[in-house]
């Protein structure tokens, strides 16, 4: 069973009941710094943290006085303009004093589903950890319809896993994990400790929201545990009510693990090798070796490109006798890869005007 104590990179998702006082509409302060402590000591031992965190519209709903009640779509988003605000401000205030650096991410189901906004979201969130920035991530409120929501942030959180190649995502819950009936209701209802593998007995066990505040209920949570262990990611549901609670699961407070059916890596090199190659790229025998050993495709050993692509689409890395080395995705265009080819690195923002990345094929999106 997985063990928060083994994370290398961890997702955090907070509901709004955690972070929001049902009754006052006041933000926990004690709890969140509560959860800052936990956060700092996870990084202290070397952990990524990513924090999926609700409570924009819980937040500004307050400030503007509107009611514990379903908004108009318009109200939602001036709740959220103003929430976020409230939150962001709030996140970078306990976590300062551990000597934690924030940083604002805003998201909607496009952007995971676009490949190329997809790109730009992972390496702007791979950016921010390697200067060990801990992100706090939440859906885009204020533009978000429904037709480009996820609608809940328990599904957006194993998106982000997904998308940082993340090895642990915990769901902070109103609940301690997943029952074989709503426990509210059915007193015989039974805790489960560890599901291996989601099955359509599992799913019908889901129940629907508890609280006022929350949009995601059990079954949101299942979703998001299907998502993220088949991209590699272990997933746990665990009661985030009281203080310091993932201090808490690491010391074995009761949750649901839902086991991880490969690594993030895997999953990933996986999902690249369906795609349907756009293009190519047509590389010298000293790219081909370097390819060939695991390594990033550069500019510079690219000698020939072969039709159009788009950034972010599947192209295949080809030997200079047309045989098929890889398959990757590529960080610029078929046009740029063009003015770029057979150059060094560190001409790249000669070339084409903007300082662009140093690989045209980083070797994480590059399967052999």
């Amino acid at each position: 069973m997985a063990a928060i104590a083994n994370a290398k990179r961890l997702v955090v998702k907070i509901g709004s009941a955690l972070l929001v006082d049902a009754k006052t509409g006041a933000l926990r302060r004690d709890w969140l710094a509560s959860l800052a402590q936990d956060v700092a000591a996870l990084r202290k031992r070397g952990t990524d943290v990513i924090l999926v965190s609700s409570g924009s519209i819980a937040l500004g709903r307050g400030v503007l006085g509107l009611p514990v009640a379903e908004l108009a779509l318009e109200h939602s988003q001036a709740a959220a303009a103003v929430g976020q605000i409230q939150l962001a401000r709030a996140y970078e205030e306990v976590l300062a004093p551990h000597g934690i650096i924030t940083a604002q991410v805003l998201v909607t189901l496009e952007d995971s589903e676009d490949r190329r906004r997809y790109l730009n979201a992972r390496a702007t969130m791979e950016t921010l950890l390697g200067f060990g920035v801990t992100p706090i991530v939440n859906e885009n409120d204020t533009i978000a319809t429904d037709e480009i929501r996820f609608g809940d942030n328990d599904r957006l959180a194993a998106q982000v896993a997904v998308t940082v190649g993340a090895d642990q995502l915990i769901l902070l819950s109103d609940v301690d994990g997943l029952y074989t009936a709503n426990p509210n209701i059915d007193k015989d209802a039974q805790h489960i400790e560890t599901v291996d593998v989601i099955t359509s007995e599992v799913e019908g066990m889901a129940g629907d929201p508890t609280s006022s505040l929350s949009k995601g209920g059990m079954k949101t949570k299942v979703m998001a545990a299907k998502v993220a262990t088949e991209a590699g990611c272990a997933m746990a549901i665990t009661l985030g009510t009281p203080n310091n609670p993932l201090s808490l699961l690491e010391n074995g407070a009761r949750a649901t693990w839902f086991s991880a059916q490969t690594d993030p890596q895997a999953a990933r090199k996986r999902w690249i090798a369906t795609m349907k190659p756009r293009g190519a790229l047509i590389v010298d025998d000293g790219a081909a070796r370097a390819v060939e050993a695991g390594k990033s495709l550069l500019p510079a050993g690219v000698t020939q490109i072969v039709g159009q692509f788009g950034r972010g689409d599947p192209v295949t890395i080809q030997g200079s006798q047309g045989h098929a080395l890889a398959i990757g995705l590529a960080r610029y265009t078929s046009a740029e890869a063009a003015q770029i080819m057979g150059r060094r690195s560190d001409e790249i923002e000669a070339v084409l005007g903007y300082k662009g990345r140093a690989a045209l094929i980083h070797r994480d999106d590059m399967v052999l």
